[in-house]
């Protein structure tokens, strides 16, 4: 193994990918693409870093911007808490640290968002600090190569591979052999499927290899099934605009704009008593298709209606806005996107030729 780093390091330098966090990797940079990388595909992060540092270049742009603009610019990447977390570390980095984002690993994890993977990763990429970035990915590659059957998820497992992707740690270039541990674990020793062992440049130093195990490798314990909850969606059209509220400070989805949503799998009638008690006059309705999504803990079974409204009454509860205002203004979950979809394609036409209409 002490020609571990060697041999890693040289298959980075022909074979990693061209990433736009990589071209220029500033602490705040860095530190970007490393929040959005979390649970998220590279392929998705791309334009939305690129987009994100166009608009907000600086630590103190990321102090200043909106809430809504903030979240407008994260829609569609999921896990918003991360998105409110950066703006929240940026206001401390900009009161406690004159702007300038620290290079100490400790320092790092006090700010808002960053744990022990992530300072590690801030720390060695963007300042060259001597510090471990250890995602699933490198628990992965580690197991397989030292042939540890022991369960990922737990803490002490975690702790010695850890320890020892410390100990593997070259003098220099501490920063590419993290990317470089992190990309062989998503190119090559790969997850759900078989590791390609023919182009992995340590073959000849993994145990899980030599002893034929390394596809059934790592271990860890079974995922909690997630809980199901039905959910029924109402777009809500009246005079050209559509009823949207804010969500709560809640911890799922927080503060992010929705349409009206209700427990449970309301019958159309059921929906109509709903909008009764909102002051909505229900003149037509259409049933929408089903949709599903998975959130880590939870999965929401949504069935949705399209309401139009010749009578609304102003609510507290919600706002009406225009087609226009969603796309520009007003950041709606991913959760939500298939609804999303319906409202900005909806005329009354195409949905009497697609969609069930109910009575008026």
């Amino acid at each position: 193994m002490e020609h571990f780093a060697e041999m890693l390091l040289g298959w980075y330098d022909c074979n990693a990918r061209v990433l736009p966090w990589r071209d220029e990797p500033t602490p705040y940079r860095v530190w970007i693409s490393e929040i959005m990388l979390q649970q998220t595909r590279v392929d998705t992060v791309k334009p939305y870093f690129e987009r994100f540092i166009g608009d907000l270049p600086t630590v103190q742009a990321l102090a200043e911007v909106s809430e809504d603009k903030l979240l407008k610019l994260w829609e569609g990447l999921g896990y918003y808490s991360r998105a409110l977390n950066l703006k929240k570390a940026a206001n401390v980095i900009v009161k406690d640290f004159g702007g300038q984002i620290p290079s100490d690993i400790e320092q790092l994890k006090t700010l808002p968002g960053i744990g022990p993977y992530s300072s590690g990763a801030i720390s060695s990429i963007a300042f060259g600090k001597k510090a471990t970035a250890v995602d699933g990915n490198v628990l992965r590659v580690i197991a397989r190569i030292t042939a540890d059957r022991g369960d990922i998820t737990d803490v002490n497992v975690k702790k010695q591979i850890g320890q020892l992707v410390y100990d593997l740690l070259p003098a220099e270039r501490m920063g590419d052999f993290n990317q470089a541990l992190m990309e062989l674990g998503a190119t090559v020793c790969v997850p759900n499927g078989a590791p390609k062992c023919g182009e992995c440049p340590v073959q000849s130093l993994c145990k899980g290899f030599e002893q034929g195990i390394a596809e059934q490798l790592p271990t860890k314990k079974a995922k909690t099934a997630r809980k199901v909850e039905t959910k029924t969606v109402l777009i809500i059209e009246h005079n050209g605009s559509y009823a949207i509220r804010q969500r709560l400070n809640e911890r799922l989805l927080s503060n992010l704009w929705e349409y009206p949503i209700f427990d449970g799998h309301l019958t159309a009638d059921e929906c109509k008593d709903e909008l009764e008690k909102l002051g909505i006059v229900c003149n037509k309705m259409f049933t929408l298709k089903k949709a599903k999504h998975i959130f880590t803990h939870m999965e929401w079974h949504m069935i949705g209606y399209l309401i139009i409204s010749k009578q609304a009454e102003r609510s507290e509860e919600f706002v009406w806005v225009t087609k226009e205002q969603i796309q520009k203004q007003y950041s709606l979950p991913t959760a939500l996107k298939k609804y999303t979809e319906v409202l900005m394609q909806f005329s009354e036409e195409q949905l009497f030729s697609s969609l069930t209409c109910d009575k008026t």
